[in-house]
């Protein structure tokens, strides 16, 4: 079957996985509504496109935190790969290195720091869960750096797992063969079976509730990496993630898998955005399956995104090559995006080529009702 967009991949990993992994992957929080939203309010954003701009020649590139990448399109962290492909985090990898762009590790994965980096050149950023344990956080910071992680993402929107029905149901827990990578060496590995979600219970007893603002200026006493904020959805946490030192902020819900009935992470960019001022880059995740999206968070601020889902759903179907084929995909209708609004480099991409349901309160209703 011929491949025609990224969300297709979906049902070709249901299709593959056993269900206790497709779930995991797919399912959000609760009643799932904000993992709706994170899609439906694209929907609602429309192009101002410019005419008769010569868009002969198209420049995609860009930089974040001083690397040069291909596009605006990056990896978002997603744990147990190997779940969805023997492969696992190495296809990722590689097809994010083939493809220009940032793959960003998570703590989570089933392939340590010291692996992935073995893969070949790539700029990697390493996603960080921070656990009671505080010199196991250390030693992690330090093995990512050394192995040539280029930043941490703290994730910041998880001190406990939000509630995933479809993990309770299936009892959630990593298939047998499978560990915790980067904690093999310090029992803290494996996931033991419970009652509801083996993976709510691993973070009951290991990620630390306290966590708190100051929490990354310690970071910043252990590592000279740059600390990319991720989970940010307001403009009050922004401005505080900005003068405790961050580097940049990640407006993200987790993939509508913490608290259901969060705003979409892109109809909370903008306020962040104009909370930030400028003074750091902020990027998002969360719902982005065509260029077009792409497109529209960029022209609403952001400096760039991350995939998450539509990596796990292409690297269950086809390995590697799927996970290239989604960032081609995505490039590729990003591209044409830009050419038909009349943008040929990501600074001519700009506020006035899109219209929101939020622009225009008093709108008429016809176009409301488009919108």
């Amino acid at each position: 079957m011929e491949i025609t967009n990224v969300s297709e991949y979906e049902a070709i990993a249901k299709q593959k996985l056993p269900k206790n992994a497709f779930d995991y992957y797919a399912s959000g929080a609760e009643d799932q509504w904000t993992l709706q939203e994170n899609r439906n309010a694209f929907s609602r954003i429309l192009f101002r496109p410019r005419i008769l701009i010569d868009v002969s020649k198209i420049d995609l590139t860009t930089t974040v935190l001083g690397f040069k990448i291909s596009m605006p399109i990056m990896i978002a962290p997603t744990a147990f790969q190997k779940m969805a492909h023997p492969e696992g985090e190495y296809a990722t990898a590689r097809a994010a290195s083939a493809a220009g762009t940032i793959m960003t590790l998570s703590s989570w994965a089933t392939s340590s720091v010291e692996e992935v980096a073995s893969t070949g050149p790539g700029i990697r950023f390493f996603q960080l869960y921070v656990y009671k344990d505080r010199n196991v956080v250390a030693q992690l910071v330090r093995r990512a750096e050394r192995a040539g992680f280029k930043a941490i993402a703290l994730t910041v929107d998880t001190p406990r797992l939000g509630r995933r029905e479809a993990d309770i149901k299936n009892r959630f827990t990593l298939p047998p063969h499978l560990t915790l990578k980067n904690f093999e060496g310090l029992n803290l590995g494996k996931m033991d079976k419970a009652d509801d979600s083996g993976l709510a219970s691993y973070v009951a007893g290991q990620i630390d509730r306290t966590l708190s603002w100051k929490d990354v200026k310690w970071l910043q006493t252990i590592t000279s990496l740059p600390i990319l904020v991720k989970g940010v959805l307001t403009a009050e946490d922004t401005r505080i993630a900005v003068q405790s030192g961050a580097a940049g902020i990640i407006v993200s819900n987790h993939g509508a898998r913490q608290l259901d009935y969060v705003p979409a992470t892109i109809s909370a960019l903008e306020e962040v955005v104009k909370a930030a001022e400028g003074r750091v880059p902020v990027f998002l995740d969360g719902g982005v399956r065509r260029g077009t999206d792409v497109f529209k968070a960029l022209a609403l601020g952001a400096s760039g995104i991350f995939i998450g889902r539509p990596v796990v759903f292409s690297l269950a179907a086809e390995g590697e090559a799927g996970v290239r084929k989604v960032l081609q995909l995505l490039r590729e209708e990003f591209e044409l995006t830009m050419a038909l609004s009349g943008c040929r480099s990501l600074k001519e991409i700009t506020r006035d080529h899109v219209v929101t349901d939020w622009d225009h309160p008093r709108i008429q209703p016809r176009v409301r009702a488009l919108l």
